[in-house]
């Protein structure tokens, strides 16, 4: 629900909402019909449970201030009992929800509603399995602790970049986040044995092995210069706040997160012996089923595993057809196109250092990038968000097992700017006619664009603000390399629109690998092979993407299975609305009321051309 990718994302019938930014609280007005007040009241206390079930998440929104202070010395419950993180109120709410009178309902009101009751109903059925739960990101996962998934993975970089300190108390807090960060770690620990012992579920043996490399990698950051550490006094001292934070945060490091570490590290070696090289979890106990689960929530269609694998592999081909006519002209013209994409990669011509002053000479270049494509945005949309992003390295400790790049929404009261994240850990995965579409992808007039225009929506429910739909968000952020290229914006730079080409064809060749592993049998080192021969990944970044879809299961599908939809109805709709169709309307239909499944995205555009034509 509170989507950790765009935010760094129990019971609460009864409450009021939480304390929020007045800019940002939704009002029902006094002449609201009985089932809207009704509805909106009850996605308020929806809300609400989520705050209090992500504390994370509460800082991420800036909502962890006045009343709502104590959410700031908290982390996320880790235990049995929370492991759908913000769904259980989702879940605990189905009845609340069929209660409304949806006759009541219509307009935008209605596909609200509609996406609230479409995610409770997935929250249930994710509930229905005993084991993993939903993970920081918002998405279903097998697997409580991996290469991505666990405090481990979480803490250290949010405690950096989100958690501020102003006054004594706000250190104070950061000093029980540690606290809370080791009992976390230890209730994980024992949901890790948990899923083994009584479900069978154990990670493949590589996702155990790069989980413990990055683990001890952690766990090797001791006393004064651990990061956690350092984070603290830094702020502390940026803030003028007086005390011993070195100390105290060293005396938490070194004792009980060192021994959660331990403890984690030492249950994680303990399932290697039991481990097997099956890459996906059809194999695995309640699997299938389970992967049927994910692929619909992840696409939020109805498509089956085998339907969907067909889906890529027809999206693969009409993708090569576009990328071979310009790698031929570029005098590459033996091979798949994904090997000539892995030669072209490797065009010195093209390759920043992988030293430090390559690394800050690549995001200098994005960082041009990003102003360059802002001055354009006002051709395509009616509004841009206030909020500005900013271009960041993923966090060194966790970059070896983290996605290439991903963008993090900005606050909702303001007062942080959204941020797109790279993953430097070796610049030759990073041609620089592969960065551009990247770019537009995570920032604008992608990810940054989207989500921060629906946090800065003044008539919709903070429920909706803060909800994330993978084929929605990662659609459109591949929507946004099109519309970059609608633009013009490769035209200076022509090797970028291979970029460009290489960006869909690997998301249409996600498709065909998650398919493959989960549900047709496919191994790590065959789905590798196919994304470095299909899509000319360098190793490197094929074993991390390959690595990442055994992990979340599904979520590689929805990126291009959302772009596709995005843009048939954009097309159908001109269509139908011939000289009355415009690009920046169309757009506000489609962003206005935040993130939404497929299918209520289809009703609503359906609205938007009604509209059009009357």
């Amino acid at each position: 629900m509170i989507n950790r990718r765009r935010l760094l994302g129990s019971t609460a019938a009864g409450l009021g909402l939480l304390a929020a930014p007045a800019v940002a609280r939704v009002l029902v007005p006094a002449q609201d019909s009985p089932a809207r007040a009704a509805a909106r009241g009850l996605y308020d206390r929806i809300f609400e449970g989520g705050l209090r079930a992500s504390p994370m998440g509460a800082t991420s929104l800036g909502l962890d201030s006045g009343e709502n202070a104590a959410l700031k010395s908290l982390l996320d419950s880790r235990t049995y009992a929370d492991r759908l993180n913000t769904f259980k109120p989702m879940v605990e709410a189905r009845s609340a929800l069929a209660a409304v009178d949806v006759s009541g309902l219509s307009g935008r009101d209605r596909s609200d509603y509609d996406t609230v009751v479409w995610m409770a109903d997935r929250a249930a059925e994710i509930d229905a399995f005993p084991f993993g739960g939903v993970d920081s990101y918002g998405y279903p996962c097998p697997y409580v602790v991996s290469q991505l998934t666990g405090l481990y993975q979480a803490v250290p970089d949010f405690l950096d970049s989100q958690h501020t300190v102003e006054t004594a108390a706000d250190a104070e807090a950061y000093l029980a986040r540690l606290n809370s960060f080791a009992e976390g770690m230890n209730h994980e620990t024992a949901r890790v044995a948990k899923d083994a012992d009584e479900h069978g579920l154990v990670p493949p043996d590589f996702i155990l092995r790069k989980t413990l490399v990055q683990l001890r990698a952690l766990r090797g950051q001791t006393g004064e210069g651990a990061p956690l550490v350092q984070s603290l006094v830094r702020k502390a001292a940026e803030a003028q706040v007086a005390g011993d934070w070195s100390g105290r945060a060293v005396a938490l490091v070194d004792g009980p997160v060192a021994a959660a570490l331990d403890a984690q590290i030492a249950q994680m070696e303990a399932l290697l012996p039991r481990a097997v090289h099956d890459a996906g979890i059809g194999a695995r106990p309640g699997g299938q089923a389970y992967y049927e689960l994910c692929l619909r929530f992840q696409t939020s269609t109805g498509l089956s595993p085998r339907e969907a694998h067909q889906v890529g592999l027809e999206q693969v081909a009409q993708i090569e057809a576009l990328a071979d006519p310009l790698l031929r002209a570029r005098g590459y013209t033996e091979g798949s196109v994904g090997a000539r994409l892995t030669a072209f990669g490797k065009d010195p011509d093209y390759q920043y250092p992988n030293t430090d002053e390559g690394r800050a000479a690549l995001l200098a270049d994005l960082n041009r990038q990003v102003v360059a494509v802002e001055a354009r945005l006002p051709e395509m949309f009616e509004r841009l968000p206030r909020a500005r992003v900013e271009v960041r390295r993923v966090p060194v400790s966790i970059e070896l097992g983290s996605p290439r790049g991903y963008a993090q929404s900005p606050s909702l009261d303001g007062s942080r700017p959204g941020a797109y994240y790279i993953n430097l850990i070796d610049t030759a995965i990073w041609p620089r006619w592969s960065l551009p579409t990247l770019t537009y992808h995570e920032s604008l007039p992608g990810h940054h664009l989207q989500g921060a225009l629906a946090l800065e929506a003044t008539d919709t429910p903070l429920l909706l603000k803060s909800t994330g739909f993978n084929a929605y968000g990662e659609g459109w952020g591949l929507y946004a390399e099109q519309l970059a290229d609608e633009l013009g914006m490769y035209d200076a730079f022509p090797e970028g629109r291979l970029g460009y080409h290489q960006s869909f064809l690997y998301r249409a060749a996600r498709i065909v690998i998650d398919t493959g592993i989960h549900a047709l049998g496919w191994s790590r080192e065959q789905a590798i092979a196919y994304m470095i021969e299909t899509v000319g990944l360098a190793p490197g970044a094929a074993e991390s993407e390959c690595e990442r879809y055994c992990v979340w299961p599904g979520q590689a599908c929805g990126y291009k299975i959302g772009h596709t939809e995005i843009d048939r109805l954009r097309t159908v709709a001109k269509e139908r609305t011939g000289d009355r169709f415009d690009i920046k309307s169309f757009h506000s239909a489609v962003l206005d009321g935040g993130a939404m499944p497929l299918e209520v995205l289809g009703r609503v555009v359906d609205q938007w051309t009604a509209a059009r034509l009357a």
